[in-house]
């Protein structure tokens, strides 16, 4: 069986954002930084550090200032060449022409349906979808979608990113079906969106990573609605299960929710953590609040 690279990314970033407003007013949520970089550099870096070329991005209304992002800053870069700056933080923010697509999803219809506005870029390739605020830690060198490449080239077929949680939290998220196991690797035998209490087959979930055959725009093209009066990607998925492979790879890292006020807290702090300009600070800091002194 020939296994076709993974080369194209789709990254879906028309949500409006509302549980951050009012910061996400004028601001699109995928440039919320985690201390110093939006949760959209993130997510391009890690697409990248799998050997993905193409950028896709489904945005809406309002989102320019993305597009703006993974353009040159003339001004900003002008002045800090003029005053000697070092731009190394600049690094990985321009896209070159060619390996960055912008596409609009003109309605708020669901995930499927922003896949689904790639589909003329994708072609006949299989592709990568990352979604931005799932803010995936690993270890460096060692991200969520080079994790899922690497069982990709083994496996085949449509791939997706499952983590365990606990299953009370099950009825906001799609949730596995799962067969036979084989180390972090789960068969899958069947997806269900968002289920309702006491009713999960598993407490495995899909945290916003998934690797797909290019069949699955046929299934979206019915634009059929799921959950919520939407067309849900979930549903697309569960319809090529049992005819093409279909397995869940585990992470090994951390997951933080930063569609959640409090997830996207805690991912900044974790961050905050791992660097040797803040951790000593911050270190102290969060002690102060959990075990302050006694007077």
């Amino acid at each position: 069986m020939s296994i076709k690279p993974i080369r194209k990314a789709i990254f879906p970033v028309a949500g409006l954002g509302t549980r951050f407003l009012p910061a996400t007013k004028s601001v699109p949520k995928e440039l919320l930084p985690i201390v110093d970089r939006p949760l959209i550099q993130y997510a391009v870096d890690e697409a990248r550090e799998a050997g993905i070329e193409t950028m896709i991005f489904v945005t809406g209304r309002g989102k320019g200032a993305i597009e703006d992002y993974f353009d040159i800053a003339f001004e900003c870069e002008t002045l800090q060449r003029e005053r000697g700056k070092d731009l190394s933080a600049l690094d990985g923010t321009r896209l070159a022409p060619g390996h960055a697509v912008f596409l609009r999803q003109q309605e708020p219809l669901g995930l499927g349906h922003a896949i689904w506005c790639a589909r003329d870029v994708i072609g006949d390739e299989p592709f990568a979808v990352l979604l931005p605020d799932e803010f995936m830690l690993g270890a460096p060198g060692r991200g969520c979608m080079r994790q899922m490449v690497e069982a990709y080239e083994g496996l085949g077929g449509n791939l997706v990113c499952v983590q365990e949680i606990p299953i009370e939290e099950t009825p906001s998220y799609g949730v596995v079906v799962p067969g036979e196991r084989q180390g972090g690797i789960v068969e899958v035998k069947g997806l269900v969106e968002k289920p309702k209490a006491g009713t999960a087959p598993s407490n495995l979930i899909l945290p916003g990573r998934y690797i797909l055959q290019p069949e699955i725009m046929s299934v979206l093209a019915r634009q059929e609605r799921g959950a919520g009066g939407e067309i849900q990607l979930t549903d697309g998925m569960a319809a090529l299960i049992g005819q093409q492979p279909f397995h869940g790879s585990t992470f090994e890292g951390r997951r933080f929710d930063c569609g959640s006020k409090a997830g996207y807290v805690q991912a900044n702090i974790a961050v905050s953590l791992l660097r040797d300009d803040l951790r000593d600070a911050i270190q102290s800091f969060v002690s102060d609040l959990v075990c302050p002194e006694v007077a």
